[in-house]
């Protein structure tokens, strides 16, 4: 029991320290294997999604227009989407002021992500991963601009 109170701990220490790295990939493995995956992840699965989402792996992106990591990871969201264009299903979910948050909750509840939109919508500059036919997050990245970090997990869901 103590030794899960340290790990907590020292992954709440990592945290912040967060916002001294440029590049969150070192935290996020970190708390991986500190409190898990899942635990960081916040959700382990999405479910049900909307039918038009199936047949191909999902990539959520909540932006925001004034978010530096999100201003960061834009170049590498623009590679995966003209790598991956017709492969994979890409959803942007802008929360960057009232009215394009209330068009996201929209597209979200249409596309069955309303509760994942709810829990991750301050989360601006994240990635998310999603297995559409399983609802699993297969990934879920913030302010992480290395694009072999997300070809990887699309290339095994392909």
């Amino acid at each position: 029991m103590k030794i899960k109170s340290i790990t907590t701990i020292a992954a709440i220490s990592l945290l912040g320290l967060g916002a001294v790295f440029v590049n969150s990939t070192l935290i996020q493995e970190t708390l991986s294997s500190v409190v898990g995956a899942e635990a960081y992840a916040q959700s382990s699965s999405i479910a049900p999604l909307a039918k038009k989402l199936h047949g191909k792996p999902v990539v959520i992106d909540i932006y925001a227009s004034w978010c530096p990591a999100c201003k960061n990871i834009a170049p590498t969201v623009s590679q995966l989407k003209q790598q991956y264009a017709g492969k994979v299903h890409f959803v942007v979910l802008d929360v960057s002021d009232r009215s394009s948050t209330a068009k996201s909750e929209a597209i979200a509840r249409e596309l069955g992500l309303s509760e994942f939109f709810e829990a991750n919508k301050t989360q601006t500059g994240s990635i998310t991963i999603v297995n559409p036919s399983t609802g699993k997050i297969l990934a879920q990245h913030r302010n992480n601009p290395q694009k072999s970090a997300y070809t990887k997990v699309l290339d095994k869901a392909l």
